[in-house]
């Protein structure tokens, strides 16, 4: 127990003992068992007297939804979105066990998946059993969804599901989904995300001794490669800082992720692969930089070649003006309890872009404020005041967005 637990009150106690028990579950990559996810859920439905569906999608990838119906349920209804599975973890590296969910003096509790993202789907949960509890009336259905997957891509979780007659007749008007947390006191909302190209350049060329200097090598195209993309890498760096007011999801990263080829050092290799994890900004025009790809490989010399692993489409954005409501009320709610936000692109890829594909609104929203960013680090955690202030925040934004 921390020093906070102490002055809490039993329904953040409670919440408190709900989130370590999620966060206990070790739904981690690589395959990953959701029945322990699913046991979980079943029992926080049954508590809370609401219904509970479980789809799967493929095999062993339940889709888990659990159903607030609203007065008007004719009306477009509200998803609320969060993943169940983790990113794998190195054990040795963490201060306390990654699935242990243990509390140090300040209330900080360590654990996989404490910010990425289990704490949100409880917030939910949790935020509206306090609703229900105050008798709180919503015209709007709220659905809560928990999905497999998302941190391999979300193929076989929400990709599928929005693909479905299930999703269809959940008639959703609009989404939130994770963001990301807060180093400062102001809180991050993402209105879009950008598309991922994973791109692998094959150089092939002369193989032969390691004593000799042969023409036309692999090496040698590899390394006129490398350059050109780190060049282009560089000019989008400048650009996020010489402007202050862009952030990471404004430009387009290029990082070199993987090498490949070669057998021993005294063998020139007939093949060299390089791949590059890129994320194109809402602005990059996807055919200039394809053709820009394919002169790189031409200059590189002949015997070069590209191979998209990953090539996204443009994404849809959300709008974030008057024209759209659900961003109204989601804004007027938010300054009514002092929040401010900071509107951003999302840097990385959720689920969030399945459900723009198909025009529905989606919000990248994890209250989490005054916070480090551990998504995927060693030793990520939340404080249990940042956690249960993001339930009370939730109790202010269901009501404004389920009663639109």
């Amino acid at each position: 127990m921390s020093a906070n637990e102490g002055s809490l009150s039993d329904t953040d106690l409670s919440a408190l003992t709900n989130f370590k028990e999620y966060l206990r579950i070790p739904s981690v990559h690589p395959d990953v068992n959701y029945d322990g996810c699913e046991a979980f859920l079943r029992n926080r439905a049954e508590i809370l007297g609401l219904p509970i569906r479980v789809f799967t999608v493929a095999p062993k990838k339940p889709v888990i939804l659990i159903s607030w119906l609203g007065s008007e349920p004719q009306l477009p209804s509200l998803l609320l979105n969060s993943h169940m599975d983790v990113v794998p973890v190195f054990p040795e590296n963490w201060t306390y066990p990654p699935f242990g969910a243990e509390t140090d003096s300040k209330g900080n509790i360590y654990a996989r998946g404490s910010q990425d993202m289990k704490c949100v789907g409880i917030q939910y949960l949790e935020a509206v059993e306090r609703l229900m509890k105050n008798n709180q009336k919503l015209k709007r259905t709220i659905h809560i969804l928990f999905v497999p997957d998302e941190e391999i891509g979300g193929l076989e979780g929400m990709k599928l599901f929005i693909e479905s007659e299930d999703f269809k007749n959940l008639n959703v008007g609009c989404a939130l989904d994770e963001g990301i947390a807060s180093p400062d006191e102001s809180y991050q909302f993402f209105y879009g995300e950008r598309p991922i190209w994973h791109v692998w350049i094959h150089c092939t060329g002369t193989p032969g001794h390691g004593s000799l200097l042969h023409d036309d090598t692999a090496g040698e195209k590899l390394a006129v490669v490398i350059d050109k993309f780190l060049a282009r890498r560089a000019v989008e760096k400048k650009k996020l800082k010489d402007n202050p007011e862009l952030t990471i999801g404004d430009v387009t990263t290029i990082n070199l992720t993987s090498l490949k080829g070669g057998v021993q050092t005294n063998v020139v290799p007939p093949e060299l692969t390089v791949a590059f994890d890129c994320r194109l900004s809402v602005e990059t025009d996807h055919q200039e930089f394809e053709n820009w790809i394919n002169e790189v490989c031409s200059l590189a010399g002949p015997g070069v070649f590209v191979e998209f692993h990953r090539k996204m489409p443009p994404n849809e954005i959300t709008t974030i003006d008057n024209n759209n409501p659900w961003w109204g009320f989601f804004k007027s709610a938010c300054d009514n309890i002092g929040l401010k936000l900071k509107c951003n692109i999302f840097p990385g890829g959720t689920d969030s872009r399945y459900i723009r594909q198909v025009g529905i609104p989606a919000f990248g929203f994890s209250p989490m404020n005054n916070t480090p960013v551990l998504l995927h680090d060693h030793d990520e955690f939340l404080n249990e005041k940042v956690f249960l202030q993001g339930i009370k925040i939730y109790c202010e934004l269901l009501p404004a967005l389920a009663n639109l």
